[in-house]
């Protein structure tokens, strides 16, 4: 069963339509799986999923980075984290990064720099953000644009952040993240 965490402001916005559905479409293809606000999850349900995507907000939607004490149990996770866009940010700020601005918004070159299980070589993906992480220790770096880093694996887990939005244009990578052992 896998997770996908609605990071939303507030459950049942509007951007659940937009940012949700179409990665419980994506995942519902290959697996079971549900969705839920991340305010609504609790530490005594992680251990029934075998995987989790935490999904992406509107442009403007950062109240996610308020509540970094509900993702706390990112830390000691042992399975299969993907975040997109505030997922990503929020996986950064969880394990010590720090944000940066970087705006992209539309169609951008990802540059895959490390191999990995999710996407290779160069590819066009889609962009809705202010703000991408720094680097820090805590992480490799995968892939990057000309403006800011694109995809990071941590450096001892299998939690992997993504900046651009694979539902739009790169279903695949969400595929495969869904395939990981």
């Amino acid at each position: 069963m896998i997770l996908i965490l609605d990071m939303n402001h507030k459950t049942n916005s509007l951007g659940f339509d937009e940012f949700v559905t179409p990665i419980i479409r994506i995942v519902s293809s290959l697996d079971e799986c549900e969705a839920k606000h991340y305010s609504e999850l609790r530490q005594r349900d992680l251990a029934k999923y075998d995987k989790i995507i935490l999904s992406g907000t509107p442009l403007r939607d950062n109240a996610f980075r308020d509540d970094t004490d509900c993702f706390m149990w990112l830390r000691k996770y042992n399975k299969p984290v993907l975040g997109i866009s505030a997922g990503m940010q929020i996986i950064g700020l969880v394990f010590g990064c720090s944000l940066m601005r970087c705006k992209e918004i539309g169609m951008t070159r990802v540059i895959t720099r490390k191999e990995n299980k999710l996407f290779s070589g160069e590819f066009e993906a889609y962009e809705l953000h202010t703000s991408s992480i720094k680097p820090c220790s805590e992480f490799e770096i995968l892939a990057d644009s000309a403006r800011c880093v694109q995809a990071v694996k941590h450096k001892d887990k299998e939690v992997y952040g993504i900046l651009f939005h694979p539902e739009v244009r790169n279903n695949g990578v969400v595929k495969n993240f869904v395939k990981l052992k």
